[in-house]
């Protein structure tokens, strides 16, 4: 399909690349759901523009005094001036959909209607969502200016410093945070993702095995009505717990119990208080919009789990 659009429009570019068995640039959200993150190429002479005013997204504005015609994506600013995500976004749907026709698995890929974001369906059993994004490396978000906090050891300045370098991205998606307010500037707005500054601070020691552990839990038993986990909360915990543990020796094989009952705690603690604060953006609230019911019975059913491994040294077995 990828391929296809292609073909239509050179500017989508397909960054899907298989590398070692795997998919770079490929985020599995769920057993069932997918993200792929398509990286356009030339976002030119735009500023960045991340005030505070849209909690977790940000606006890409004109340079002053650049001609609209110098930018690859003339046709997608707006007449103040803005990138607007929201119509790059659906040309880009427009072109999945025609490419979804003319393909020859079309019996088995449908478009999900019914939503802005570009998402196909395969076989009625798998979603992949499609997200046109530009890559942002060298800088650094002033939503995010407050990290590292000065008062705790952990990354440490070499870490951070690769961090800061790998950047982040900027999605054309739907904005929790803007649900409901549809100004102009705000469609247009810029969805900011960490995925790989916070992969690089999950490195070493046993913190992938135990954000590996904490999605299979929540893929098991914490997939309830009103979707209030996804695995994006468990990602952030872990990131919460290496500031609370900056020492490696606390990343040790033998402390993994340790790390999932604390994470476990913290995350009934988030869903107790009805906020989980994003890492980086913490004016973000990753439990926005999530109906209060739905995170008391996380709650309830993050607790039974969290009391299963505190009392039982062989429930990772059958858990």
């Amino acid at each position: 399909v990828l391929k296809e659009v292609e073909v239509q429009e050179p500017r989508f570019i397909s960054s899907l690349n298989e590398m070692d068995n795997r998919y770079e640039g490929l985020e599995v959200i769920s057993p069932t759901e997918f993200e792929v993150v398509l990286y356009l190429n030339q976002m030119g002479v735009f500023n960045f523009v991340d005030d505070g005013s849209l909690p977790g997204c940000a606006v890409l504005k004109l340079s002053d005094g650049r001609k609209r015609s110098m930018s690859l994506w003339v046709e997608f600013i707006t007449a103040s001036g803005y990138l607007s995500a929201r119509k790059i976004r659906s040309r880009f749907q427009t072109l999945v959909a025609q490419a979804v026709d003319k393909c020859s698995y079309r019996d088995v890929v449908k478009m999900v209607a019914d939503t802005s974001e570009v998402k196909l369906r395969i076989r009625d059993r798998y979603v992949v969502q499609i997200t046109p994004a530009f890559k942002c490396t060298g800088i650094w978000p002033r939503s995010a200016a407050h990290w590292p906090l000065p008062h705790i050891p952990w990354p440490g300045p070499n870490r951070v410093a690769e961090v800061k370098a790998e950047g982040f991205n900027l999605l054309s998606k739907e904005c929790h945070s803007l649900a409901g307010k549809q100004s102009s500037a705000e469609s247009d707005a810029w969805v900011l993702q960490f995925a790989e500054a916070e992969n690089r601070l999950q490195m070493g020691g046993c913190r992938k095995k135990c954000l590996s552990i904490l999605k299979t839990l929540r893929d098991r038993h914490l997939e309830l009505p009103g979707q209030p986990l996804n695995n994006y909360h468990m990602k952030t915990l872990v990131s919460y717990e290496c500031e609370k543990h900056p020492r490696e020796s606390d990343w040790d094989e033998s402390c993994l119990g340790d790390r999932l009952n604390g994470i476990l705690l913290q995350l009934i603690s988030c869903l107790q208080c009805r906020r989980c604060p994003h890492y980086f953006l913490p004016n973000l609230d990753l439990f926005q919009g999530k109906p209060h019911s739905a995170l008391e019975n996380a709650a309830k059913q993050t607790w039974r789990l969290a009391r299963e491994i505190l009392t039982n040294p062989k429930s990772l077995e059958k858990l």
